[in-house]
């Protein structure tokens, strides 16, 4: 049965890498939305049968809306992972030359990315905010002047663009993690990850945050990343944001859970998934451009 991916769109977006890469080897079709609570509701209302969102980028951290909606808006479950590298080429029509450029089109987390580049080679060139990284190789391309633009790999491919350069951002290492989110989360493999959150429903106390991460290694389980965000309720309090090594299955994890779900009085598991291999089988992310 085909499964249908949702994602946040358009076509030619680091969201579209990472469902590619999802659906390597699945009969699938992908469905681009406008915005990540559309990817959710596709999902709930089963237009969708998973979809594909941002939640960490190696730079800017985390993606608080996602995070916000798995805390407080919706039970689905992350059921997988994904890490692509973001990297970034400047695109032009075919037959311009970088000397050429007079104006360049890029979103603006894009343009912060590969500052470096654009201040060495392109100095006063005017820059135009576009709305992703799709549609900014597009508009470079409608534009009657000499214009580039910041883009990826699939979006040259998507409108035909030249590639002037190269993996110009200033740092060779970013990356982006998405989860897939679904209506239930993924079975044990024995290489698993599970993200939960958890927040204090009682009078704050010392050590409370302490005394429930000390179950995790009463357990011997390795905790990942650890982050707060505000509750909406009450100014100064915050919900804890939790990654370990393992699935909430295991009886080591499950026991860890448990416990910190009577410490706290507030617990929410947003779901066991593997963790995300590379090409190579080691937990690496897969290069924009390699087959898959």
């Amino acid at each position: 049965m085909t499964q249908t991916i949702a994602y946040l769109g358009p076509p030619g977006t680091f969201s579209e890498e990472a469902a590619l890469a999802y659906t390597a080897g699945r009969d699938a079709r992908l469905l681009p939305l406008a915005s990540i609570p559309a990817v959710v509701t596709a999902i709930e209302t089963e237009a969708a049968t998973a979809g594909v969102l941002p939640i960490e980028n190696l730079l800017e951290g985390s993606v608080s809306y996602t995070l916000d909606l798995l805390i407080h808006e919706t039970n689905l479950q992350i059921a997988g992972e994904i890490v692509v590298p973001i990297r970034q080429y400047l695109l032009a029509r075919p037959g311009l030359q970088l000397s050429d450029i007079k104006v360049l089109y890029a979103h603006p987390q894009s343009l912060a990315q590969c500052r470096r580049f654009v201040e060495r080679c392109l100095p006063g060139v005017a820059t135009v905010a576009s709305l992703s990284n799709s549609a900014a190789p597009a508009e470079a391309l409608a534009d009657e002047r000499p214009a580039a633009a910041i883009g990826t790999l699939r979006a040259a491919e998507l409108v035909g663009a030249a590639i002037l350069a190269r993996d110009i951002a200033d740092s060779p290492h970013n990356v982006t993690r998405f989860v897939v989110l679904a209506r239930e989360d993924a079975p044990p493999t024995g290489d698993d990850k599970t993200s939960f959150c958890f927040g204090f429903t009682r009078e704050d106390r010392p050590g409370s945050l302490v005394g429930a991460l000390q179950e995790l290694a009463a357990e011997n389980i390795n905790m990942t990343k650890l982050e707060s965000r505000p509750t909406r309720a009450i100014l100064g309090q915050y919900i804890f944001l939790v990654d370990i090594n393992g699935h909430r299955r295991d009886p080591h994890v499950a026991r860890a859970l448990e416990r910190i779900r009577q410490h706290t009085g507030m617990l929410k598991i947003f779901g066991s998934y593997p963790r995300w291999k590379g090409a190579n089988g080691n937990h690496q992310p897969l290069r924009q451009g390699e087959e898959r």
